[in-house]
């Protein structure tokens, strides 16, 4: 083991490192850096290379917007991957790809939270890909194609199927995974049924592999998302999506504190951090003179998923509960106090007040008669408390649960979880609250977020619900089968409430299922 590991993929020889006894690969490029004349274009194939390219160092981050970003200036390669095998000279292995979160303002696959040892010693070959977000992955502007993140994505999914073998991994055996963007990225994945392919003939067929010269358009061919993978993990699935006609508004915006139009010609000039920057300012000025953007207004992101027609035709809600998409596997679940981390890292805990309140219920509350429903369902609920549950409801518990239905109808089987375990940081203030579930799952409760979340000590009930959740994730990733059984509606929806005493019960929230019986999730509008 004293050697560097090398494989041998389609594009050239990778050099990577040995740590803690596996094989791991950093900064793969499975696309060619989206800049100059490729910024806001589909991915294009990476060129093949010769001689042997090292993979030990993480890529440079894609651009990221949000209150906390970091510039890297480590160059523009933003499209890459990171491969972690327990032995690349094995074959068949299950494969977990991981697709990071943040609003799809972040996505940062060296975040320690991912480490993905633990995942990989229980014999899964990880992968974690880096996408673009924040405008150059989700601006609607014209002269691009929409939902360059997503299609990022699936540029990355057809590299693990032409390459994942090399690392011991089966390419028919793959798991997509991802927690609150990533989980949106997941539920988007599962129903794209129409989208062309970046590559020329060998990705449909290997043996015919032809390169064409460089330059060249490549030959098209329409493809099926779903079919680059097998099972799927949602964590914490959001429920924002953008209309064409909010996206473009946004777009126009932000074109305009810029000086340029809101085209990918116009904002082609315009340095990409700086562009990220100014997404976070947009962002924090929503609730301000943009009340036309109705619930966006409130999220404080001013980008996102856009369904547009053509990349992303509806909302994974409709697609799958009107038939136009077929189900998968799905472990699927969420935490029980989503936005309780939101408040506290806003300042706001327990400073709600009954007119926000009154406005949360107006703009996030299922209608005509959410809003009513919720304080019939909640009636000695201070405002704060129902601010709380209204948010945690629309924006991840919801839409999550309504997941797991929409993929019933569609013929697929979802296990369903709830994560009850309260975080030990902040004084206890967070409850079961949005994220806790990844440094558990992953089991990095050493990492800086995992201690912030857990403290330095984890408790005895912590490194249980860690060993359960990271066990459920290799064996649905392996044979499917998480550990409890599948929720069913003749079943109460049976789900997993991970706490300091496990159990498998009819889904919890109850009282909000009532309110959202007869509801999906739709796409945030202008005005609405």
């Amino acid at each position: 083991m004293s050697e560097r590991p090398r494989v041998r993929t389609a594009e050239g020889v990778l050099e990577g490192r040995w740590r803690r006894g596996l094989a791991e690969f950093r900064g793969v490029p499975y696309a060619e850096p989206p800049v100059g004349a490729l910024r806001f274009a589909a991915p294009v194939p990476v060129r093949r290379w010769e001689g042997v390219r090292p993979a030990v160092e993480f890529g440079p981050t894609p651009p990221q917007s949000g209150p906390v970003r970091t510039r890297t200036d480590g160059g523009t390669d933003w499209l890459t991957l990171n491969v972690c095998t327990p032995d690349p000279g094995a074959a068949g292995l299950p494969v977990l790809v991981w697709i990071p979160g943040g609003g799809y303002l972040t996505a940062d696959t060296s975040d320690p939270m991912y480490d993905p040892a633990a995942l990989a010693a229980a014999g899964l070959v990880v992968v974690s890909l880096a996408y673009r977000v924040g405008a150059e992955g989700f601006a609607q502007l014209d002269g691009a194609p929409a939902n360059r993140g997503f299609l990022d994505q699936i540029a990355a999914l057809r590299w693990v199927r032409r390459n994942i073998a090399a690392f011991g991994g089966d390419p028919g055996r793959v798991t997509v995974a991802g927690q609150s963007a990533g989980a949106g990225s997941v539920a988007a994945l599962l129903t794209m049924e129409s989208v062309p392919t970046e590559e020329p003939v060998r990705a449909m067929d290997p043996a015919r592999a032809v390169e064409p010269e460089w330059g060249m358009e490549p030959e098209w061919v329409m493809e099926p998302a779903r079919d680059l993978f097998q099972r799927a993990i949602a964590h914490s699935v959001p429920g924002t999506h953008l209309t064409r006609a909010l996206a473009e508004r946004i777009a126009r915006a932000l074109a305009d504190r810029l000086g340029v139009a809101p085209t990918a010609a116009g904002l082609a000039g315009v340095d990409p951090w700086r562009l990220a920057g100014e997404v976070t300012a947009l962002g924090a000025e929503l609730p301000g003179p943009y009340g036309e953007w109705g619930r966006l207004a409130r999220t404080g992101v001013a980008v996102g998923p856009v369904v547009d027609g053509e990349v992303l035709p509806e909302s994974p809600w409709a697609a799958l509960a009107g038939g136009r998409a077929r189900g998968v596997e799905l472990l699927v679940g969420h935490t029980r106090d989503e936005f309780r981390l939101f408040s506290v890292m806003s300042g706001r805990a327990g400073t709600f007040t009954e007119e926000e309140a009154r406005t949360a219920l107006e703009l996030f509350a299922p209608r005509p008669e959410g809003a009513a429903a919720y304080r019939a369902a909640f009636p000695g609920a201070a405002p704060g408390e129902l601010l709380e549950t209204v948010y945690s409801d629309a924006l991840f518990r919801m839409p999550s649960l309504c997941l797991a239905r929409a993929n019933e109808a569609a013929g697929g089987t979802s296990y369903l979880f709830e994560l009850g375990l309260a975080a030990t940081g902040f004084g206890g203030a967070l409850g079961a609250c949005h994220s806790l579930d990844v440094p558990l799952a992953f089991g990095t409760l050493d990492s800086p977020n995992g201690v912030g979340l857990l403290g330095e000590d984890p408790t005895a009930a912590a490194r249980a619900v860690s060993r359960e959740l990271r066990d459920a994730w290799v064996g649905f990733a392996t044979s499917g089968d998480p550990g409890w059984p599948a929720a069913r509606p003749d079943g109460a929806w049976l789900t997993r409430v991970l706490d300091a005493a496990s159990g498998t019960l009819p889904y919890p929230e109850r009282a909000s299922v009532r309110i959202w019986e007869d509801h999906y999730p739709t796409p945030f509008g202008l005005g609405e």
